[in-house]
This record gives C-alpha cells, sequence and structure tokens, in this order.
C-alpha cells in the first residue's frame, strides 16, 4: 500500500512541466525547474502516518483541515505559511490528490509554465 500510494504520488506530480524529484530531508520532494518546493512526502513528521505535505491557495488548507481532519492536517515547519497535509494512510481519493498536486503546482510556478499547463490541458 505504501509503495502504490508513493508511486501514484510521483505520478501525479512528475505529469507536470519542469518537474523534477529528489530527496529533501530524506523523503522524496518534488520541485518545480529543481529550486521551488511544491510536494514532499512526509512519513516521519508526523506520528507515524504516511502522507503529504504541498503548497496551497490562500485559505484552502484550513477550510479542508476544518472540514475533514481526518484526511488533512496542518503540517509542522510549513503549515503556518499555508501549506496543506494529506493523509495517504486513510481511502484517498486519487483525483482530489491529483487537484491538491496541480494546485500546489499552481502556487510555486513560474507564469510561463502555468500557462504551458493551462495550453495543454483538454477542453471540455
Amino acid at each position: 500500500m505504501t509503495g502504490d500510494s508513493v508511486d501514484r504520488l510521483r505520478a501525479s506530480c512528475m505529469a507536470l512541466p519542469e518537474v523534477t524529484e529528489r530527496l529533501s530531508h530524506g523523503e522524496p520532494t518534488w520541485f518545480v525547474r529543481g529550486k521551488k518546493t511544491f510536494v514532499m512526502l512526509a512519513d516521519h513528521h508526523h506520528d507515524d502516518r504516511l502522507g503529504f505535505w504541498c503548497a496551497a491557495p490562500p485559505g484552502e488548507a484550513a477550510a479542508l483541515i476544518g472540514t475533514d481532519p481526518g484526511r488533512y492536517f496542518r503540517p509542522p515547519y510549513v503549515g503556518h505559511r499555508g501549506w496543506l497535509g494529506v493523509y495517504l494512510d486513510v481511502e484517498v481519493d486519487w483525483e482530489q490528490v491529483g487537484e491538491l498536486v496541480t494546485e500546489a503546482y499552481r502556487v510555486v510556478a513560474p507564469k510561463r509554465l502555468i500557462a504551458e499547463l493551462d495550453a495543454a490541458a483538454p477542453v471540455d
């Protein structure tokens, strides 16, 4: 389960333009253009629970945590900056995880990469 969750999270992150992965603080972490962190696996920071931390638009983390604290949490170190923690050791809605990862990317990516992402998006 753990490996599958990490693989699915990795696939969501790596599908975005100019994303790289490397270890940071011993955990897989995803960066835009190798510089700006937007998602990091968090397997050792919060009571031995598997989850990830991600950048979030203003107010989103508080809203999600308030709505479902069994699925979302305020991560240490970066939660005060609006980051969101997402547990992966519960039933996971992978479509929503993909949306959260994309939102996190949009928070940190430069405008040109966001435009590239929008141009590649399917038209409804």
